[in-house]
């Protein structure tokens, strides 16, 4: 089994400091462009079961959550009945919230027609930061703000569209974590990185 040692010579945002899996989530994903609507599916889920959480419980979950939700498949996510919901509830691997389990089947079904309205979930978010990622420059987490103009934006249409767990926060993290936006301090290694 291969072992990955983290390097502790970096410059990181301050946030992943306290644990290797922020760590490891800061340096591989956050920030980084995602092209592919199933994971696009699965952040949009994860960020809505963070809701009232912190984002380190959902990260500890995280293989729990992709074995419950089919490896966040949206197909079948949507497809999911009223038992798959009874026994999702039961499931220690995931957050137990009757709420956030029922959002998450309604938000597959609202993903696939925004999916077929736009050709993929990606082309359709990106019309919210005009085409491409926006690359901020923040000195300090102070500066990082929790919603912004466009993720008020973008948390209404969703809503609009019938997705749940979707309010401006929970959007805004989304697009942080999906690289619309890239929030990265600017003395942090991953800002200047091209994206992977």
């Amino acid at each position: 089994m291969l072992i990955r040692t983290i390097k502790t010579d970096l410059n990181r945002c301050g946030w992943c400091l306290s644990d290797p899996i922020y760590i490891k989530y800061h340096d591989e994903e956050w920030g980084v462009p995602v092209h592919d609507d199933r994971k696009l599916f699965e952040f949009l889920i994860l960020e809505g079961a963070q809701a009232g959480l912190s984002w380190h419980t959902i990260l500890k979950r995280r293989h729990g959550y992709r074995k419950a939700f089919c490896n966040f498949k949206v197909e079948k996510v949507a497809r999911f009945t009223e038992q798959d919901i009874q026994r999702l509830l039961k499931n220690d691997g995931i957050i137990r919230n009757q709420s956030k389990i029922r959002a998450a089947v309604t938000n597959a079904q609202a993903f696939i027609k925004v999916q077929e309205e736009f050709g993929s979930f990606e082309a359709y978010s990106l019309r919210f930061v005009n085409g491409a990622p926006k690359v901020n420059r923040r000195r300090t987490l102070r500066e990082i703000p929790a919603t912004t103009r466009e993720s008020d934006t973008f948390s209404k249409d969703l809503k609009r569209r019938g997705f749940k767990f979707v309010g401006s926060t929970i959007i805004y993290a989304h697009m942080q974590a999906v690289g619309m936006v890239n929030d990265h301090l600017i003395t942090c290694f991953r800002h200047a990185l091209p994206p992977h």
